[in-house]
């Protein structure tokens, strides 16, 4: 069935499930779901904060650990000094990193940049190398001008994989943000300020916590809602016998 801009009368109610069925209000939040990076000033209420606390609180976890804490800042003083920090900490990296910005470095450095993303190969990869270099720039921000940050603090100490159950936590929070007309974005590069015992001391970040994502939240500041294009995917279908081979299907457009 194509996806198309759905408006509330015309979806099909929770729990119930027919063939050809329109979709309901919960695959309608998560398709038309948006990462949002231009926020108002005003700040959400406490109570809707608390409320999407709440959605992520109740997430599943492995045993049901619920390996995470949690952190709200939305005081204007305190979220301008964690931006300057972090964009601080992202020049410092790319003053070692980024070896394109002469023919010397190019030359001589290359093998230091080549260790570090060999090292670090998922935070180093392409897409965040290039955002730590236009934060660097002053082409961007870190935490786009959110008026409220939720950090989410995971315990190592967690069972089986407790990065997974940090990311099914978020994911129920931005969510349920969106499904309240507010405005989210998940922001990975909140690791930079961790690099500054001041900051560790500051949220009491000890062991066995580590913090490795924070959620930006707000009023969006435009309607960014709808879908956005994604990958066509081939789906394995193991219907028959041991005997018989797998059907492949696409999934999506």
């Amino acid at each position: 069935m194509p996806r198309r801009k759905m408006e509330m009368e015309d979806l099909s109610p929770l729990g119930v499930y027919k063939e050809g069925m329109e979709w309901n209000p919960l695959e309608k939040v998560i398709f038309e779901r948006r990462s949002i990076r231009a926020f108002k000033k005003e700040p959400l209420p406490d109570s809707m904060i608390r409320r999407i606390l709440e959605a992520g609180r109740f997430a599943p976890s492995a045993g049901n650990q619920q390996p995470w804490k949690f952190a709200v800042v939305n005081n204007p003083e305190i979220l301008a000094e964690m931006e300057a920090d972090a964009v601080k900490m992202a020049k410092i990296m790319m003053f070692f990193l980024d070896n394109s910005r002469s023919e010397f470095r190019r030359k001589y450095t290359s093998w230091y940049t080549r260790l570090m993303i060999r090292l670090k190969p998922n935070e180093l990869h392409p897409v965040p190398f290039s955002l730590l270099k236009l934060i660097a720039d002053g082409k961007t921000g870190v935490f786009h001008g959110a008026p409220t940050l939720i950090l989410l603090f995971q315990d190592k100490r967690g069972v089986s994989c407790p990065p997974l159950d940090m990311g099914v936590c978020g994911e129920h929070m931005v969510l349920t943000a969106h499904s309240m007309g507010a405005g989210a974005c998940w922001i990975g590069l909140v690791k930079l300020l961790f690099y500054y015992p001041k900051w560790r001391k500051f949220f009491d970040l000890k062991w066995p916590y580590e913090c490795n994502e924070c959620i930006a939240l707000g009023w969006p500041k435009g309607d960014y809602d709808g879908e956005v294009k994604r990958e066509m995917q081939l789906v394995t279908w193991y219907e028959g016998g041991m005997d018989e081979p797998p059907r492949v299907e696409r999934q999506g457009g």
